[in-house]
């Protein structure tokens, strides 16, 4: 009995079946990423004394006595951004959009972890004492965090055209107009030439890429 146990555990069926189960895992990271950071910010903006999302950008959550929350929440977010690209590459393996779809992805993880290592300088009344308004001169660790910020949102639309092209290819139109959609408003959202509102609209754009990274993953586990 042993020895049946042995070879049917190293067999091709249970090889498949093993990475399988892994490419899921992985795939369901990508799915709770979004939600896992959404949910963290919005429990801080609604009781984190002094926050006003209307003027402070998620990113100073991250300074303060509570900052470790938001730390660990860029942190954590972007490991599983990188984990649900790793799965997309592993189930769309020589698929049209299976390389550099994943890829981008998984530059937007690495974007969240930077911008969850370094931190913003205080600015805009936060913490509590900060300067308002914005720093003159920013620290070395602001400019990273604002690196990472770019490969965060910046890399999320290409990968949404990167996607809607190979669903378009395929006869999936309804999820190529998603795609392209969800590149549009988020370019849109942070283009707009309002300083006044940028911390609500960084905010917005969050949850656009998330809910897109969310349902691609979504998508692919549900194959």
């Amino acid at each position: 009995m042993t020895t049946t146990n042995a070879m049917s555990a190293g067999s091709p069926v249970a090889g498949v079946d093993s990475r399988r189960t892994t490419t899921r895992a992985l795939l369901a990271g990508g799915v709770v990423a979004g939600p896992l950071f959404v949910v963290v910010a919005a429990a801080q903006v609604l009781t984190r004394d002094g926050y006003d999302l209307s003027r402070q950008p998620l990113s100073l959550l991250a300074l303060g006595e509570l900052g470790w929350i938001q730390i660990a929440n860029f942190v954590l977010t972007g490991l599983l951004a990188l984990a649900g690209a790793v799965g997309l590459r592993r189930a769309l393996r020589g698929a049209p959009g299976g390389t550099w779809g994943p890829a981008l992805i998984a530059v937007h993880g690495l974007g969240l972890i930077i911008g969850g290592v370094l931190v913003s300088d205080p600015s805009m009344g936060w913490p509590a004492g900060a300067p308002e308004g914005t720093p003159d001169t920013l620290s070395w660790h602001a400019i990273g965090h604002g690196v990472g910020a770019g490969l965060a949102f910046g890399s999320v639309p290409i990968a949404c055209l990167v996607f809607a092209r190979a669903w378009w290819r395929a006869g999936q139109r309804g999820w190529a107009a998603f795609s392209v959609g969800s590149a549009l408003a988020v370019v849109a959202i942070l283009a707009w030439p309002d300083q006044g509102t940028l911390s609500v609209r960084m905010a917005l754009a969050c949850v656009v890429v998330f809910s897109w990274l969310t349902a691609l993953c979504g998508r692919q586990l549900a194959n």
